[in-house]
């Protein structure tokens, strides 16, 4: 969880170096005291379609889930706040959301006591990873069946096996855009690392069985993600056992090989139509991004998607009048500098604010 020393970590970066200003006719503009320079970017509501399985007026539930232990790097549950801080509420008032912001979930800690894998293979932390998921799907849930749009902020990637399972139980048609660098489909069988934030799409496709992983038994009553009913976007960096499950299961998955091809605009293009008359859920993880765009994640490779691909993605989605729900993963504040993490938070709230409707005119 955040502590002492972070929770000042966080302030002086906000508050000593750099500064996010906002007004309701002239969007957003960071300021770094050090540096002297600003960026200005303008936030324009661009009243895009709107969802009919959504509540009007529009409603976003806004849920911290400040979950680290899915990879060995701390730092991810600051993500939230972060996000927050550089006033997010503000952004989406801009955009014409009421804003119900449930703060964080109180994420479970490790303990000598905890499970240990049952099955074959590595991962670690499974039991207060599993726990924290079950509190994120069971929240998700909650605010997806009361017709809100749910923005959940990470934390590590591990928590899409939660929004994606709260998704599920409330829409099981929904199809999901899983927007990474990484596709996040080992299994503790194959895994070579055992770390969490690489498995959380086996689990909701039901690759792993749920009794043998302490801490997922909850996963049983939770509608198994089907592969058709998944794309990737911006792959780059693929184990090869996962290759093999992409392979065998059929999933449509645009590396950045067909982002070149294509142009952001087809694979666009391509994702919809093959998830035509379904809601959809984004999971966005930063580390998508080029890292020259986005370098205070965990797990960066270079030759990601650039600035504006990042954003179409969001607006597409957007404007697809299907889209439901967004998650934001693995902003990490501890790694970098300081205006290595203003630019990464300020990617990430872009992009968030590119999905529920902001515009450049």
């Amino acid at each position: 969880m955040l502590g002492g020393v972070r929770r000042v970590l966080v302030a002086t970066r906000l508050a000593g170096v750099t500064v996010r200003a906002m007004s309701s006719d002239s969007g957003g503009e960071w300021f770094n005291h050090k540096a002297g320079w600003r960026v200005k970017r303008q936030v324009h509501d661009a009243n895009v379609h709107f969802p009919n399985f959504l509540v009007q007026p529009k409603v976003a539930a806004v849920i911290g889930a400040p979950m680290t232990l899915g990879q060995p790097k701390e730092g991810t549950d600051d993500g939230p706040d972060m996000i927050r801080a550089a006033d997010l509420h503000q952004e989406l008032h801009s955009l014409g959301w009421k804003v119900n912001d449930y703060g964080n979930i109180d994420m479970p800690e490790p303990s000598p006591s905890d499970a240990k894998l049952k099955g074959p293979g590595k991962a670690r932390h499974p039991e207060p990873i599993g726990k924290g998921c079950e509190l994120v799907c069971n929240k998700v849930q909650q605010a997806t069946q009361e017709g809100q749009f749910v923005l959940t902020l990470g934390g590590d990637h591990s928590i899409g096996a939660g929004t994606v399972g709260g998704i599920m139980k409330a829409r099981p048609e929904t199809g999901i855009i899983w927007v990474d660098a990484h596709a996040d489909i080992n299994t503790p069988s194959i895994s070579e690392s055992g770390n969490m934030h690489g498995m959380p799409l086996s689990l909701v496709m039901g690759l792993e069985k749920p009794h043998e992983l302490p801490g997922w038994s909850w996963l049983s009553s939770v509608p198994k993600l089907s592969p058709r009913q998944l794309v990737y976007i911006g792959l780059r960096d693929v184990d090869d056992a996962e290759v093999a499950i992409l392979r065998e299961l059929g999933i449509l998955a645009f590396t950045m090989y067909h982002v070149d091809k294509y142009g952001i605009g087809g694979v666009m293009e391509r994702t919809l139509e093959h998830l035509q008359h379904r809601p959809l859920h984004l999971s966005y993880d930063i580390d998508a991004v080029d890292p020259l765009h986005a370098p205070a994640t965990g797990t960066t490779v270079r030759g990601g998607l650039t600035f504006r691909e990042a954003h179409y993605v969001a607006e597409a989605c957007g404007e697809s009048g299907q889209l439901g729900s967004v998650d934001m993963v693995e902003v990490n504040p501890s790694l970098g500098s300081d205006a290595d993490t203003k630019e990464t938070v300020e990617m990430g709230l872009a992009i968030v604010s590119s999905a529920m409707g902001s515009r450049i005119v």
